[in-house]
């Protein structure tokens, strides 16, 4: 979420209701025009969508599901909801992190942690007042770390903080660390303040030293005054050269004593030549396109530590950045496009052939999924990554218009982690949850989704912030609600194969701002999944992929190991021998087929 506006460097927060009334009203004005990339400008019909005309409700909204089953949900916590005030955003859920079975779910007003061990039946184990907001998480061992950003955050997570202007010494503003050694009893163990505080931050490891991490800070807050953190200064850098603006800061943790963090740079991603405000200036390119923010702060910046590399969603453009040295992040590409208003969040596909960028049109807090609203606004932007060169290829914005009582943009996901293929699940506030393939760039296409009806008959903040595939399940974090469970079921674009391979998939902890290398392990499911694309796709024909089916459920029943492994290592030669005039991802996929089986045959 962003509370920018068309003026991002203007913030609301001064008392609750003028915060809430000032996000609710936020939105990037400009005229329902604008070029871009793509020609493309279609707009959904939601012809035949049971999206469309859900009833309103709080827990009781109607709901629309397909190819998804929604096992389990739990009500935010007490503490953590005001049923005078279902949309008050001092109480909203927002992003989430994992650790094993635990789930932590982070809020304006603190954070709960959720005991996931039987998926269909989540547990809460602790709850933490600690207001502040966002509260984005993220988990390092017995360490958790959280963003904070409000004027109302205090040092000690009292409820007293203030709105008030104005510097004050108990306030806090940047990144609180927490001990989480002790599921049951949390304790505050120290934090970092910075100039514009912490609306997310991004995890990174030192592959050279494991005995500290990073954290990349994005600050997208009002500068704070010098009175208040020593150093701060909102001036612009040609009046001031430490202006807290055009920059994002590198916190550095000594895991054996996390009160020691602080800041260790303050790079200036956003420089050209000498100039560290050279990226994009804010404004419409020309008559009709979109209104962008200027691009003076990071709003999300997602690293692959794997490929050393950054995507770094930053107001205005997006970034592409080189992380081999943790320390020192460079910029080495940036793209602009007319139609985004705020570059705000960004997702490697798995091999880092892809990025896609979202725009957070109206802030989160707009109804931006209107049947008349652009399909181009408001959406994903999918990119090619060809070595250090981002090329767009499409868009892929939710297919179900909304209506004007419901917030509703592309928000955050992640990747569904099927083998041969780049899928994501992805929240759109009140426009739900839907699931989509991006295999090929230029032409998405919707998998499965789930939508409620509006919190209320009018507009009432509330959806889904984050929707995350977490080790077989789609957990979803939902601002008004609680917390939300899903199971994908096979269809006619997703098979069981392909289910059972991504659920194959472990994690013993999850940040979606680290994102982690998929490998999958040699199984049945996986080969299955490759022989279910190849049939899907026409590359090899139907009774083929039976013959080889047929032939692997065989092979991997045979109770003599070299007798399996002979059948095996036939196989594979087998179809190795339809790589013949494949191309493409039709060749990618034979190729991986062959190395499962392969795989499967040595007992890999």
């Amino acid at each position: 979420m962003n509370d920018a506006a068309s003026h991002p460097r203007e913030r609301a927060f001064r008392i609750p209701a003028l915060l809430v009334g000032a996000l609710l009203a936020a939105a990037c004005a400009g005229p329902p025009a604008g070029g871009g990339p793509s020609p493309s400008v279609d707009r959904p019909s939601g012809a035949g969508d049971p999206r469309v005309g859900l009833d309103a409700g709080w827990m009781d909204a109607e709901s629309a599901i397909r190819n998804m089953e929604h096992v389990a949900s739990r009500p935010r916590p007490e503490g953590f909801y005001d049923e005078a005030d279902l949309g008050n955003i001092l109480l909203a859920n927002s992003d989430m992190a994992y650790r094993g079975n635990l789930l932590f779910m982070g809020s304006f007003h603190g954070f709960q942690i959720w005991d996931i061990t039987n998926p269909a039946s989540p547990t809460l184990r602790t709850t933490v007042v600690c207001p502040g907001g966002q509260g984005d998480l993220s988990i390092h061992g017995d360490l958790l770390f959280m963003s904070v950003e409000m004027p109302n955050a205090r040092v000690d997570c009292g409820t007293e903080g203030s709105f008030e202007p104005g510097a004050d010494p108990d306030r806090f503003r940047g990144v609180r660390i927490f001990d989480i050694s002790d599921i049951g009893t949390p304790r505050q163990v120290g934090g970092v303040q910075t100039c514009r505080g912490s609306h997310t931050h991004s995890l990174v490891p030192d592959p050279r030293d494991a005995s500290h991490v990073y954290i990349y800070v994005a600050g997208t807050s009002d500068v704070r005054p010098d009175a208040e953190l020593e150093g701060c200064t909102a001036l612009e850098p040609e009046e001031d050269t430490t202006s807290a603006l055009f920059r994002i800061e590198v916190i550095e943790v000594p895991l054996a004593a996390p009160q020691n963090a602080r800041i260790v740079n303050m790079p200036r991603i956003f420089a050209v030549g000498e100039d560290v405000a050279g990226l994009w200036p804010g404004g419409a390119e020309r008559e009709g396109a979109q209104t962008t923010a200027r691009t003076d702060q990071c709003h999300d910046i997602t690293a692959f530590p794997a490929f050393n590399l950054a995507a770094g969603a930053c107001s205005g453009n997006g970034l592409l950045l080189d992380i081999s040295d943790p320390l020192n992040p460079v910029r080495v590409e940036e793209v602009f496009d007319p139609n985004f208003a705020y570059w705000h969040s960004a997702t490697f596909n798995n091999d880092a052939s892809k990025v896609i960028y979202t725009d957070e049109w109206g802030g989160g807090t707009a109804a931006r999924c209107l049947r008349s609203d652009r399909h181009n606004w408001g959406a994903n932007a999918i990119f090619e990554l060809r070595g250090r060169e981002l090329r767009h290829r499409s868009y892929y914005k939710l297919p179900a218009p909304q209506t004007e009582a419901e917030n509703c943009v592309a928000h955050n996901g992640s990747l569904v982690p099927v083998p041969g293929r780049d899928i994501m699940v992805q929240a759109w506030y009140q426009g739900g949850i839907s699931v989509f393939d991006f295999t090929d760039a230029s032409r998405p296409f919707e998998i499965a989704f789930f939508d409620r009806g509006p919190m209320a008959d009018e507009l009432l903040l509330g959806g889904f912030w984050s929707a995350y595939w977490y080790n077989g399940r789609i957990y979803a974090s939902e601002m008004g609600r609680g917390l939300d469970v899903f199971r994908l079921t096979p269809s006619e674009h997703l098979s069981a194969n392909e289910i059972e391979a991504a659920s194959l998939v472990q994690w013993d902890v999850f940040n979606p701002q680290t994102q982690p290398r998929v490998a999958w392990p040699a199984h049945p499911a996986v080969a299955g999944a490759y022989l279910d694309q190849l049939r899907r796709a026409g590359a090899v024909s139907a009774s083929r992929v039976d013959e080889i089916a047929s032939e692997l459920d065989r092979a991997v029943s045979l109770g003599d190991a070299a007798a399996r492994r002979e059948a095996l290592t036939r196989l594979a030669s087998t179809v190795e021998g339809l790589r013949s005039g494949a191309s493409g991802i039709d060749a990618r996929r034979l190729d991986s087929l062959t190395g499962t089986l392969r795989d499967l045959a040595s007992g890999r």
